[in-house]
């Protein structure tokens, strides 16, 4: 497979888009939860980092073991750049963020990626006006995102500046990933097993090395993790690193942002449905029915895809 050097192909496979929408939309909606778990008592830089690297050497293995040509110096630097910005930037902001909203929160702050996406792909990148019905689509699913987060139940134990801080990281790590993301195409990048493994196993090290300085960690603090943060580590390997970001590095070089962007609406009522039944969340009728219209946005967005 030929390094990417074009922009967003407009017609994929329809069965293969769709298929990565889904592993995007439920796995990545099940990590809020399994990040929680996984940081609850050990640093969060520390255990993102370790989940990265043993993923993206998976990956990355598995792709030279079938034949993937080896990458270029420019492949490793263009992969590696979205490494450090998807994932040691916008994941580790995420993960310490978590620390002070819960998991439900996060995930629905998640709603502010379409709004960076479509804003920089159209004042950016792209140049690139979305078609009105995209608008409109963005507009009812970002009124579902308030709905679903303003229930006064759902509030964070650690006070209004914890959660200030928390807010303030999560949409930092979200403006990141949206330019992570409309980077992805406009790159020169390998196959997509071996790109990711590449981006996990970069953005895996520089993240460690910032745990070894900012953390009360080592090296070998991975022995000293209980078993539910290294269950969940396991789970986030699989799920979410090598399943569900693969899919998502698959939609950044397929689908146009409109549609990738819907993600960020379907995930937050995953999240909150899960933080419910395993994290004591509440999720109330009023989160029901945000659940409900960002599903309508989704709906509104895709139809409004060109």
């Amino acid at each position: 497979m030929q390094a990417i050097t074009s922009p967003v192909s407009t017609n994929p496979n329809r069965v293969s888009l769709w298929a990565n929408l889904i592993s995007v939309y439920i796995l990545w909606g099940s990590t809020y939860l399994f990040i929680h778990f996984m940081t609850e008592r050990m640093p969060p830089l520390y255990m993102v980092s370790i989940r990265y690297l043993i993923a993206g050497s998976i990956l990355y293995g598995y792709a030279r073991l079938t034949g993937t040509p080896r990458p270029t110096r420019l492949e490793w630097r263009s992969a590696g750049t979205l490494g450090v910005i998807l994932l040691t930037i916008s994941n580790g902001c995420l993960s310490i963020g978590l620390q002070y909203i819960p998991s439900g929160m996060a995930a629905l702050l998640g709603g502010l990626l379409p709004v960076f996406l479509l804003t920089l792909n159209w004042v950016s990148f792209g140049k690139k006006r979305p078609s009105n019905l995209a608008l409109a689509g963005l507009s009812v699913g970002l009124l579902g995102i308030y709905l679903l987060v303003k229930p006064d139940k759902l509030q964070s134990t650690t006070g209004i500046d914890a959660k200030l801080i928390g807010t303030g990281l999560v949409a930092f790590g979200n403006f990141a990933w949206a330019i992570g993301t409309l980077l992805t195409p406009r790159l020169t990048l390998p196959s997509a097993a071996i790109s990711s493994g590449i981006q996990m196993i970069v953005g895996g090290i520089v993240t460690l090395l910032a745990s070894l300085v900012l953390e009360p960690v080592n090296l070998f603090s991975i022995f000293d993790a209980p078993a539910k943060a290294i269950g969940s580590m396991i789970y986030l390997i699989i799920f979410g690193s090598i399943i569900g970001f693969s899919s998502y590095s698959w939609l950044a070089r397929n689908a146009p942002p409109q549609l990738l962007s819907t993600y960020a609406f379907v995930n937050p009522v995953v999240a909150m449905l899960l933080g419910t039944l395993f994290a004591g969340e509440v999720f109330s009728s009023q989160s029901f029915v945000g659940a409900i219209v960002a599903l309508v946005g989704v709906v509104l967005i895709t139809l409004g895809r060109k």
